[in-house]
């Protein structure tokens, strides 16, 4: 599956000097575009695996529903952590890509949180400083470069689906049901979601090492372009059946 995806060289590093990769699929003049990111966290696997799956899907869409959507997905945001023997949640420096995005008041925030709510936890330390690591650099340049209409962040192992940001969030994808669970200081929800207004949809899937079945996976598929269509259209030109 990896290799059927002919992923590209985004011209991108770890801090280990591992490439990240991507793909686009879709028009590259559409006027909406989605970026699908997995792997944040290098202990997810399942992450990772969803956008594989998914990417392939949209390389294949059904002739009867075109889609006008240039889609970006990047499968492992975190290499290092994906192939750090044994995986582990953050990057080759020890940091939290998801709680090192640089929301509003990072610096009074961030540290308090690490150190009262999750109690120094070392698989959570947000950095000592925001945007620190070349991985959450890279994500601040795409979503300066590429411009997305709409994030999804693929995690685990929680079973939920989460949002944030402008328009009406998806109630439900496959089996996954919505359930906000808030916000937290660096995390990529708040800071694209909530402070620049790109809608996140950040699924959640029950298991961090084990897929769903490829029913579900398809169903979940099918229900974000239901969604992508019938809240952020018309600009998608999408007609899903």
């Amino acid at each position: 599956m990896c290799e059927s995806a002919a992923l590209q060289d985004l011209k991108a590093r770890s801090g280990q000097g591992r490439v990240i990769w991507g793909r686009d699929v879709g028009p590259t003049d559409a006027n909406f575009k989605v970026l699908v990111i997995g792997g944040i966290h290098g202990d997810e696997m399942s992450s990772t695996s969803l956008v594989y799956h998914w990417l392939g899907l949209a390389m294949t869409p059904p002739s009867d529903s075109p889609l006008n959507i240039h889609w970006r997905f990047i499968p492992s945001l975190n290499p290092d952590g994906l192939f750090a023997k044994p995986v582990r949640r953050t990057n080759g420096n020890g940091v939290d890509l998801n709680r090192n995005f640089p929301t509003p008041n990072w610096a009074r925030d961030a540290k308090v949180y690490w150190e009262q709510r999750t109690k120094r936890d070392p698989r959570r330390w947000p950095g000592n400083k925001p945007v620190s690591e070349p991985e959450s650099r890279f994500l601040l340049e795409q979503m300066d470069n590429f411009k997305p209409n709409l994030i999804v962040s693929v995690h685990a192992p929680y079973g939920v689906l989460d949002f944030d940001g402008p328009s009406v969030p998806p109630s439900k994808l496959g089996r996954l049901y919505l359930d906000q669970v808030g916000i937290f200081p660096g995390s990529l929800g708040n800071y694209a979601g909530v402070h620049r207004r790109i809608p996140v949809v950040t699924i959640e899937l029950p298991s961090a090492g084990r897929l769903p079945q490829d029913a579900e996976v398809r169903q979940m598929w099918m229900d974000l372009l239901r969604w992508t269509n019938d809240r952020l259209g018309p600009t998608a030109s999408a007609t899903v059946p």
